[in-house]
């Protein structure tokens, strides 16, 4: 049941404006029509990632179709001006599930999953497709639950070789999480636009902390105690957002 006074946030992949009336797709009308046990008149609020956002009513409810009624748009600020990609190595369920909703939580813009050396999930095929479908899903889930205005891409799963010069692209600071590393953020220089590299349960390997460093990569710390992959970057997300972001107040 839902809770009194809570408005449903969905995120849509269409566009949007005032005076619209949308049909959902089955699986949307089926959470906010049987799950949410939503009738006609009851408020929800749509984003679809042009930064804004729209308030909106049930206009129809039956078992087979639920429409929606856009009333208004607002644009809140609720974006960190940061602009970060996490590179995220591959973990076991629900680790990775749990590292990629908090890393949207927390602002993230872009999450690319990578396969590395250590890493000891083994997805292709099928699998892969699945998979990544799934992470697509909770990555929207996050967005939905914590008021961001865009729903962060999920990129297609890669090998971590395959990825290292992305990182680079619109001059952006490369940070790569290693216990070994000297420095700490508080070493760095502020740039809007940030790629972290988090590895795998195991820690990235020697030839993949050389060849990251090689392409660009800054080896950095978070202290003393050893995270484990999906605490690391969920750690590092906090510290830049509130160095550098939103969460500083």
């Amino acid at each position: 049941m839902r809770k009194s006074g809570h408005i449903p946030r969905v995120y849509l992949d269409a566009a949007l404006g005032v005076g619209d009336i949308i049909t959902l797709d089955d699986a949307k009308r089926h959470h906010l029509g049987t799950v949410l046990r939503l009738g006609t008149e009851a408020p929800v609020t749509l984003f679809n990632g042009d930064g804004h956002e729209y308030a909106a009513h049930v206009d129809h409810a039956d078992r087979k179709r639920m429409t929606l009624a856009v009333t208004a748009q607002h644009s809140p600020e609720r974006e960190s001006p940061l602009s970060i990609t996490l590179y995220q190595a591959i973990a076991r369920g629900d680790r990775m599930d749990f590292a990629l909703a908090k890393a949207v939580e927390l602002g993230v813009t872009r999450i690319q999953p990578v396969f590395t050396e250590r890493g000891k999930v083994k997805l292709e095929g099928s699998r892969l497709e699945k998979k990544q479908a799934h992470w697509q899903a909770v990555a929207e889930s996050a967005a939905e639950q914590s008021g961001r205005l865009v729903r962060p891409a999920v990129a297609p799963a890669l090998p971590l070789a395959e990825t290292l010069s992305d990182g680079a692209e619109g001059d952006c600071l490369q940070l790569m999480l290693a216990p070994t590393a000297t420095g700490g953020l508080a070493s760095i220089t502020r740039k809007k636009c940030i790629a972290l590299l988090v590895g795998p349960e195991s820690g990235l390997s020697d030839t993949e902390i050389t060849e990251a460093t090689r392409t660009g990569w800054q080896p950095i710390t978070l202290g003393p105690r050893v995270l484990r992959t999906e605490t690391a970057g969920m750690a590092a997300l906090a510290a830049l957002q509130t160095c550098w972001g939103d969460l500083a107040g």
